[in-house]
């Protein structure tokens, strides 16, 4: 039955570019010691018959149902040459795939949705072929591959896919682009699907692709756009009304919130977006909603560091039985170590921001410059400054890598303001100059 269902506009398609299915005809009928005139009596001629063995008629997906009825054999064999046998091992190759993904165990669903692609009987089949080729870009940017991972998606946006899929791979590689900090690159991809199609109506997905676009606005220091885009995005979700909708334009304007001193919205838009994501989130998305929530209520004071501190430690485990990318694990233990170096626990701050920095590509990335300064504040206030001021000159290595934004900008500064504090006046001076060239001063 689901070979029925859901085979038939996927067939057509293949029947019209190849005789294939008309020799698979040829040769089961042949198998089962039938003539055309066997075959054909009595709903249809034996003559069509043969013209569809020839592959001169393409037989519509009534045709094709009715021939392999009478012919004792799957749909899914006459359009795709694969066995009723075979679709139920690919289906359930692809079923313990996504849920190694779902369940956090990132390596595994890699291997098994790489091993599904090696499958030649999944050639054919181009809808469960994308599928698998998605989830293996998404296992794939779970582990930290972020330019491997760009280059899966970027193969299958050059295929012809549906609009939902189509959505789902632009969502992603927006969001691998940004992770990457090729901010430019995750806007373009972004604005050519919702600028580009004003008019086009929201969706679940196009709101998504939306909140990936506001936080590559608001990464590149592009304040003022995100400020704005935020509102309309907000709009478009109570608009739609749906859960998931509501969680990704609150979550992400809460950030934006933040970021531009309105830090009474900015509580009110996260809790908002948790209380949405608990009762009806999936479980990767409930972590980092979890993570954003505290991060909110750390960095604005609506939660004092201890408490916020013992949340996070909780998360942990959570983080690690779910599906979330080394980037979102990187960050729990930076903010983990944000939360313990404000409650004095120097110890555990120092191990969470070396974890946090462990766990990211080597250099180029904000989040490795936002360790090391944390480090280098952790040692200063340990009282070791010599170990202070090598983790603040690290940070260098990290931010050398990034486009001059106001967001570098501001990351210099704060490199700058601990490196006085720790006695490095020479390089402070430098950090104040490269804040003040990304700022365009």
């Amino acid at each position: 039955m689901w070979v029925a269902r859901t085979s038939s506009s996927q067939g057509v398609a293949a029947v019209t570019t190849s005789d294939l299915v008309g020799l698979r005809i040829k040769t089961v009928r042949r198998q089962r010691g039938l003539s055309q005139a066997q075959l054909a009596h009595p709903e249809l001629s034996d003559s069509y018959v043969s013209l569809i063995e020839s592959g001169k008629r393409t037989p519509t997906p009534a045709v094709l149902e009715l021939l392999a009825t009478k012919l004792d054999c799957s749909l899914s064999y006459l359009i795709n040459g694969v066995t009723a046998e075979q679709m139920e091992d690919i289906e359930l190759a692809l079923g313990y795939a996504r849920l190694a993904l779902e369940n956090g165990e990132v390596a595994e669903a890699r291997t098994r949705f790489a091993e599904l692609l090696g499958n030649s009987n999944l050639a054919g089949l181009t809808s469960l072929r994308q599928e698998a080729e998605f989830g293996l870009a998404l296992a794939t940017e779970a582990a930290g591959d972020l330019d491997e991972a760009i280059a899966i998606m970027l193969r299958l946006r050059e295929e012809e896919l549906p609009s939902e899929r189509a959505l789902e791979v632009a969502v992603a590689l927006c969001r691998a682009y940004r992770e990457s900090e090729q901010l430019h690159l995750a806007v373009e991809v972004g604005e050519q699907l919702l600028i580009g199609n004003a008019r086009e109506p929201w969706t679940d997905q196009r709101v998504e692709l939306a909140a990936t676009l506001l936080m590559a606005y608001y990464e590149r220091g592009d304040m003022l756009r995100a400020r704005q885009f935020a509102a309309e995005l907000l709009n478009a979700a109570d608009a739609l009304g749906t859960p998931r909708s509501i969680v990704a334009a609150n979550w992400n304007a809460a950030i934006v919130a933040r970021a531009t001193g309105h830090q009474d919205e900015a509580v009110a838009f996260i809790e908002r977006a948790l209380a949405v994501q608990l009762e009806h989130g999936q479980p990767r998305n409930t972590a980092r909603m979890r993570l954003q929530a505290a991060r909110t209520r750390l960095r604005t004071g609506a939660q004092d560091p201890a408490s916020v501190r013992n949340l996070l430690r909780s998360a942990i485990e959570e983080f690690e039985q779910t599906s979330t990318s080394t980037i979102d694990q990187a960050t729990l233990y930076l903010e983990l170590a944000c939360a313990e170096y404000m409650s004095n626990d120097l110890d555990d701050a120092a191990r969470h921001a070396v974890a946090c920095r462990n766990l990211l590509p080597q250099y180029g990335h904000v989040a490795g410059a936002e360790a090391n300064l944390l480090l280098g504040r952790i040692h200063g206030a340990a009282g070791k400054t010599e170990e202070g001021r090598e983790h603040a000159a690290a940070v260098e290595r990290w931010l050398q890598p990034l486009p001059d934004t106001r967001r570098s900008a501001s990351h210099w500064y704060a490199t700058a303001e601990t490196m006085e504090q720790l006695g490095d006046t020479d390089g402070a001076i430098d950090a104040y100059q490269r804040a003040l060239a990304c700022a365009g001063l």
